[in-house]
C-alpha cells in the first residue's frame, strides 16, 4: 500500500506535465531552481567543515531550525504549494492507518521542496566528517529532521482543517493569527535595537534553541564533537520525542478526519435580504459584482487577503515610526495595499470553484464577466488605497504629495485588472475549495502555478513602472509637479491597460469557457 501510495504521487506529477508544454517547463525551471539554491547549500555545508565548531554549531542550529519552522508555517498561509495527498480522498477505502500515514509521509518528500529539504539535511554529514562517529549520528539525525518536518507539517494542517470545520471559528481564526502582524514590525525594531552585537549573541541563541524541538536534532553530531555526551543524549531523546508526537498528533486528526471529513454549513438568510444583490443593476455584470463583493464578506478564503492588505503596510511604518519618527513610508503604504489586493483577482475564476457553472450555462458574456469581478475589486482597493494615501498624507503633512500616492494607487489598480482578467481566463490556480478551510492545501503540480503567479507579480510592478518612477522621484525630491504628472499617468496609462485587459481577458474567456469549468470540476 505504501508504494501504491508513491505510485499514485507520481502518477499525479507526471499527469500535470503532461497537461501542457508551459507547465512541463515550468517544471524544469523549478528543479533548476531548486537545483541551484541545493549546490550553494551543500557548498556551505562542506565549507562549515573546516571552520571553528562554534560557527558550525550555530549556522546547522538556526539553519535547521528556521527549516522546520518553514515546514509547519508554509503550508497554513499558501493555497496550494503543499505538495502531498489529501487524505479525505481515502475516506471510501479500508486502508490500514499505519501503512496510510507512512504513504502520505513518503509521498510528501516527492517534491521539488522535500526532495531539497532532504538532500540538504543529509548534506550536513560532510560537515561533521571531522569526526567519524558525528558523522554517523548526522545521518541518522538528517533523516529524523526531514521526518519533524514532514511530520509536523501534516499534523499542523491537518489539525487546522479539522478545527476550521466551524465557520465561525475560521472568521475567528484569522483574526486571532493575522491581526497580530501588526505588531510584529514593533518587536522586531526592540529586538533590533536590544542586540549590541550580533556576533555575540547568534552563539547564545543557537545554543537556546538547541534544547527546543526546533534545534535539538540538528545540534547532536556538535555536542558529539565537543563531547558533551549528555547534552546529545538529552538532545537527541528530545528530537525523538519530538517526532513521536508529531506522528501521534496525526494519526489522531487524520483518524478523526477519516471518520467525520471536514464539511461546512454556510448560515440562513431571512427571506428578503439580498445584501450587495439590491445595490445593483439587474444585469449581469451586475449580478458578478454582487456576488464577488458578497464573497469579501463573508468567504473565508477571501478575507485572508482582505485584512492582511491594510495590516502589512503598517509592518513596515510601525518600526521606521518607532525609530526616529519617520512615517515616509505611510506615502506608500496605499500601493502596497493595492497591490497585494488586486493580483487577488487573476485567481478569482478558480475560487468560484463549480459555481463557475453559473456563468456557463446562462452565457454571461465574457466582457460582463470580467467587468463585473473587476469592479469588485476595484471597489475595495480603491476604498483601501486612497484612504491609505489621504491617511499618509495627513500624517506626514506632505498634502502636495498626495497627489502622487494617488497616481500610483489609480496605476496599480487598472493596471492589476487589466492583468488579472486576462491571466484569471487562462489559468485555473489550485485553491481551497468552497467551505474548506483557507489553510488546506490541494494535490497537484503546485509549483508551476506559483511560479505563474510570481511571473504576474512582478509582470504587474514592470506595468506601473512609470507611476512608480515618478511618485517616488515626487515624494524623495518634494517635486510636487511628478506627482501630479504620475496622477496623470496613473488615469491614462492604467485606464488604458485596464480596458485593454478586460477585452482581451472577455474574448479568452469566452473561447476558454468550457474548459475552464471543465478543469474546475476535475478539481472537485
Amino acid at each position: 500500500m505504501v508504494a501504491h501510495l508513491i505510485g499514485l504521487k507520481l502518477a499525479i506529477l507526471r499527469n500535470s506535465v503532461r497537461r501542457s508544454t508551459a507547465q512541463l517547463i515550468g517544471m524544469i525551471f523549478g528543479a533548476l531552481y531548486g537545483l541551484a539554491i541545493l549546490a550553494l547549500m551543500i557548498v556551505g555545508l562542506i565549507g562549515l567543515a573546516f571552520v571553528p565548531l562554534e560557527i558550525s554549531r550555530t549556522v546547522i542550529v538556526l539553519a535547521g531550525a528556521a527549516l522546520i519552522l518553514a515546514w509547519l508555517i508554509v503550508p497554513l498561509f499558501t493555497s496550494g504549494l503543499d505538495m502531498t495527498l489529501d487524505p479525505e480522498r481515502f475516506v471510501t477505502f479500508a486502508v490500514p492507518m499505519r501503512q496510510l500515514l507512512t504513504g502520505l509521509a513518503c509521498a510528501a518528500v516527492l517534491g521539488i521542496p522535500g526532495i531539497v529539504t532532504l538532500l540538504a539535511s543529509l548534506g550536513t554529514v560532510a560537515t561533521w566528517l571531522r569526526n567519524p562517529l558525528a558523522a554517523v549520528v548526522a545521518l541518522f539525525c538528517a533523516v529524523l529532521g526531514v521526518a519533524t518536518c514532514v511530520l509536523g507539517s501534516r499534523a499542523l494542517t491537518s489539525l487546522s482543517s479539522n478545527l476550521a470545520a466551524s465557520r465561525k471559528f475560521r472568521d475567528l481564526s484569522f483574526l486571532v493569527l493575522l491581526i497580530p502582524l501588526m505588531f510584529l514590525g514593533p518587536m522586531i525594531a526592540g529586538i533590533s535595537q536590544g542586540i549590541r552585537n550580533f556576533g555575540q549573541f547568534l552563539p547564545g541563541f543557537a545554543e537556546t534553541i538547541s534544547f527546543t524541538p526546533l534545534g535539538a536534532v540538528w545540534s547532536v553530531p556538535a555536542d558529539i564533537v565537543a563531547g558533551q555526551w549528555w547534552q546529545a543524549g538529552v538532545k537527541f531523546l528530545i528530537a525523538l520525542a519530538t517526532a513521536g508526537l508529531l506522528a501521534w498528533l496525526w494519526r489522531v486528526s487524520l483518524a478523526r478526519a477519516l471518520v467525520t471529513p471536514v464539511h461546512t454549513t454556510g448560515p440562513r438568510r431571512a427571506a428578503g435580504k439580498l445584501g450587495f444583490f439590491r445595490r445593483f443593476p439587474a444585469t449581469p455584470w451586475g449580478a458578478v459584482a454582487a456576488r464577488s463583493l458578497s464573497y469579501f464578506f463573508r468567504d473565508p478564503r477571501y478575507a485572508a487577503g482582505f485584512i492582511i492588505a491594510p495590516i502589512l503596510p503598517l509592518v513596515f511604518a510601525i518600526p521606521a515610526g518607532l525609530r526616529g519618527g519617520n512615517l515616509g513610508i505611510l506615502a506608500f503604504a496605499g500601493a502596497i495595499s493595492a497591490f497585494l489586493l488586486i493580483w487577488s483577482l487573476a485567481s478569482d475564476t478558480s475560487y468560484d470553484n463549480t459555481a463557475f457553472a453559473l456563468h456557463v450555462s446562462t452565457g454571461v458574456s465574457g466582457l460582463a464577466d470580467r467587468w463585473g469581478r473587476a469592479f469588485a475589486y476595484l471597489a475595495i482597493t480603491l476604498t483601501l488605497g486612497l484612504l491609505y494615501a489621504v491617511l499618509a498624507a495627513a500624517l506626514t503633512g506632505s498634502w502636495a504629495m498626495l497627489p502622487g500616492q494617488l497616481g500610483l494607487v489609480l496605476g496599480i489598480a487598472f493596471s492589476g485588472v487589466g492583468l488579472g482578467s486576462v491571466t484569471s481566463a487562462f489559468f485555473i490556480f489550485n485553491v481551497p475549495a468552497p467551505g474548506d478551510s483557507p489553510f488546506k492545501s490541494r494535490p497537484g503540480n503546485n509549483f508551476i502555478f506559483a511560479l505563474i503567479q510570481m511571473g504576474g507579480l512582478v509582470g504587474l510592478m514592470v506595468l506601473v513602472l512609470p507611476e512608480l518612477i515618478l511618485t517616488t522621484i515626487a515624494v524623495t525630491t518634494g517635486q510636487a509637479l511628478l506627482g501630479w504628472i504620475s496622477l496623470l499617468v496613473g488615469v491614462l496609462l492604467g485606464g488604458l491597460l485596464m480596458v485593454l485587459g478586460l477585452r482581451m481577458g472577455g474574448r479568452v474567456y469566452e473561447r476558454r469557457a468550457p474548459e475552464l469549468l471543465a478543469l474546475l470540476m476535475a478539481q472537485k
